[in-house]
């Protein structure tokens, strides 16, 4: 297998991206001293940088061009 794939998160074309928004939303003081739900806190405004290349990234999946142009990398 080359070295390419080695390092590559299982799941999918976002999988980095998902792992990184559940851990910081896990992290987050929301989730800790709080306790509420990560989705709550996602909604509430927690993770905006991670959350908004979650969205990127499965919008580039639907967008043609990425077909040729290739993805943006995270």
């Amino acid at each position: 297998m080359p070295r390419y794939y080695e390092d590559k998160p299982e799941g999918g074309a976002c999988a980095g991206v998902k792992e990184d928004l559940g851990a910081c939303l896990l992290q987050s003081r929301c989730v800790l001293q709080e306790g509420k739900s990560p989705r709550q806190c996602l909604k509430e405004g927690n993770c905006k940088a991670l959350k908004n290349s979650f969205f990127e990234c499965k919008r580039s999946m639907l967008d043609a061009r990425s077909r040729f142009r290739g993805r943006k990398g995270y």
